[in-house]
């Protein structure tokens, strides 16, 4: 019994001394290797197929540090990965766009583009000699590169000015109502589609019929902001290619009127930009409510306000002279100096409301009293 202790206890010591062994010495077949790879795998969050887990824990059950994946990047930034995310508006493209100018903020273009919308349907009746329907379909603001890139080609545009506002705007005329004005202008029978080319540049005959409803259009314009501030817009341009008809910088806000041309069965899409920068000569009158407002006018006040300036008392000074000193002179004076004035009896006496010069007059004498006789009234010179 002695002897199988001892050998047990042998054994259990040369099994300790393997073991520290292997501890020490790694194995250099890459066995020891292998299995502190599989033991860290398991322990660090990662599987054989390398997909991502959420949430490990390790041997002594404290959690490990959450690793977010791209889409949950995504969608806590406000990024849509979907077939919408150009129109997403959350998260980092709100914020980008938060400094975006609102056309609400101008309640009368609404007013305005409802009169041009009044306007155009009775002008273009007349230049067609067809039934003409316009509708202004809706009033967005945008940043003039995203509009840029927007526009569905083939199209024209364009390029008009505001002469009293020294800045420019743009027209896009796109390709359906391009080919339906060319088709109603050379006699198109009613009921037929308007025949389409793609993939061919606009001849002369269909730039220059265009061109000729572009200035039907500005004027109708031109007479829709003359109630407001009075404008003319002059044809400048006439471009097809977008990156030709660059008014603006791409950054700047800008606000684009959507208008639909029905001509019975054909028509087309009319757009119209103009640049915040254009508008702001007028931004004041599209701030009104209503035409004509006048904020904080109120007659009855106006009314007391000049009935009590009348009555106002205010304080009149007599100057019988005026000296200039120079500095050490008049630190020089002391009590019993005297000032020699130049007036006499008869010099003339000038009547002061504060620094303003009012009346001139000679002095005299009434009763036990001193008395100006006022004879000459003072005009003031107005700064140029």
């Amino acid at each position: 019994m002695a002897e199988d202790k001892g050998r047990s206890a042998a054994d259990e010591d040369a099994l300790m001394a393997e073991w520290e062994a292997m501890a020490d010495d790694p194995p250099a077949d890459g066995k020891g290797d292998a299995a502190t790879a599989e033991w860290e795998a398991m322990l660090g969050g990662g599987d054989a197929d390398g997909a991502e887990t959420d949430l490990m824990t390790n041997v002594s059950g404290r959690e490990s540090a959450r690793v977010l994946n791209q889409d949950e990047i995504d969608s806590l930034l406000g990024f849509d990965g979907g077939a919408d995310s150009d129109q997403n508006r959350s998260g980092i493209q709100a914020i980008l766009n938060s400094g975006m100018v609102s056309y609400e903020r101008l309640p009368m273009l609404e007013v305005v583009f409802d009169r041009l919308v009044r306007m155009m349907s009775t002008s273009l009746r007349n230049f067609t000699s067809d039934n003409v329907e316009v509708s202004l379909d809706n009033l967005v603001s945008l940043r003039f590169g995203d509009y840029l890139n927007s526009i569905p080609l083939p199209a024209m545009l364009a390029v008009f000015k505001a002469e009293e506002w020294d800045n420019f705007g743009l027209l896009t005329v796109d390709s359906s109502l391009i080919y339906s004005i060319v088709d109603v202008l050379l006699g198109g029978r009613r009921g037929t589609a308007a025949m389409r080319i793609e993939g061919r540049p606009y001849t002369t005959i269909e730039r220059n019929l265009v061109e000729r409803m572009i200035h039907v259009v500005l004027a109708d314009l031109s007479a829709a902001f003359d109630p407001l501030s009075p404008v003319a817009f002059r044809f400048d341009r006439l471009e097809t290619n977008p990156r030709f008809a660059t008014i603006s910088r791409p950054s700047n806000a800008a606000i684009v009127a959507k208008l639909r041309i029905d001509m019975e069965d054909r028509g087309g899409r009319l757009e119209l930009l103009l640049p915040y920068a254009t508008l702001e000569p007028v931004r004041e009158l599209l701030l009104q409510m209503f035409m004509g407002e006048k904020f904080g006018r109120d007659s009855i006040w106006e009314i007391h306000l000049m009935e009590e300036l009348w009555q106002t008392e205010v304080e009149l000074e007599a100057v019988l002279d005026q000296q200039y000193l120079p500095l050490y002179s008049v630190l020089d004076m002391e009590v019993g100096t005297r000032l020699m004035f130049n007036a006499t009896p008869d010099s003339r006496v000038v009547m002061r409301c504060g620094d303003v010069p009012m009346w001139a007059g000679r002095m005299g004498r009434k009763g036990n009293h001193i008395a100006i006789c006022l004879d000459e009234k003072i005009k003031r010179k107005r700064n140029a």
